[in-house]
């Protein structure tokens, strides 16, 4: 069905224009067709999100050269994994393990809001106080070694073609701006949308201060998983120009600066239900008074 050896030769330059030409097309969607207005300080913001990004993406190509379509490749040349061992057509073994993967996703992002200390590496994510494509870059590095850790560890199980490692992996991407664009599209052409993808208002709901709203709609590419698994709410109490963004204790301006979007998860217990409390006696106390 694919040709594997042309995929890999050509995969950084589809994920390069993947990333940059979904990018770009959010952004300027977002400057023709703005769901909300753009906050005060877009360009500290963006700077301390993508900045992020490229810390994670550097210790990440060290600590994982063969991750994604490397270690699914390595996978077919073993045989490892369930669809390398078995004589199933090859569009099956795709379409099944596109799908997987991103249900794998959805499962690990689903664990990232129910286990304290995953929480603790994925709350820098929430902590944005505004929504919009720079979000989608907002990850602290533990989280992606995490989520690595986590879809490596399906691709193995699955001997996932290799064409489907690198589909999913692009839809991924593209879907990680995607849903995280302040973009207002038309209420008829959301619904219809939302049957199949996860559109932004969708995912927005998932980053409301509303603690509720914020452990609900955790799909990435395909919404229909949290139809499937009870954790999908159609709309925010408060709509979606009346929404708040955040993390009740991280809401000080100095949480948009790197350096300290860096230390979230060192410095305060939270257990994701709207409730920060602080360890006594830690180090920087006196440092998080200085707001």
């Amino acid at each position: 069905m694919f040709d594997t050896e042309v995929w890999l030769r050509h995969a950084p330059e589809l994920h390069a224009y993947d990333y940059f030409g979904v990018l770009i097309a959010v952004a300027l969607l977002e400057w023709i067709v703005p769901r909300r207005s753009a906050g005060d300080s877009p360009g500290q913001r963006w700077m301390a999100n993508f900045g992020a990004t490229i810390i994670t993406g550097a210790l990440l190509r060290l600590l994982f050269p063969a991750a994604g379509l490397a270690l699914a490749l390595v996978c077919a040349d073993r045989g490892w994994g369930l669809f390398n061992r078995l004589d199933a057509p090859g569009w099956l073994a795709f379409a099944v393990c596109v799908l997987a993967l991103d249900f794998a996703t959805y499962t690990q992002h689903y664990l990232l809001h129910r286990f304290p200390v995953l929480w603790r590496i994925h709350r820098m994510h929430h902590t944005d106080q505004e929504y919009d494509f720079s979000t989608g870059a907002r990850f602290h590095p533990l989280e992606a070694f995490y989520s690595t850790a986590m879809i490596s560890g399906a691709i193995v199980l699955l001997g996932a073609p290799p064409a489907a490692v690198l589909v999913s992996q692009l839809l991924t991407t593209a879907a990680n701006f995607i849903e995280h664009a302040n973009v207002r599209l038309p209420k008829r052409l959301d619904s219809l949308l939302r049957l199949v993808f996860v559109t932004p208002d969708m995912h927005r709901i998932h980053h409301s201060r509303d603690s509720r709203e914020s452990r609900s709609n955790f799909a990435n590419t395909f919404s229909w998983w949290d139809r499937l698994f009870g954790t999908y709410i159609a709309q925010p109490a408060a709509g979606h120009d009346g929404m708040q963004f955040g993390v009740p204790g991280f809401l000080e301006r100095k949480h948009m600066r790197l350096s300290w979007m860096l230390v979230e998860p060192f410095l305060a217990k939270d257990d994701g239900t709207g409730r920060s409390r602080r360890p006594s006696g830690t180090p920087g106390d006196a440092a998080r008074q200085e707001h």
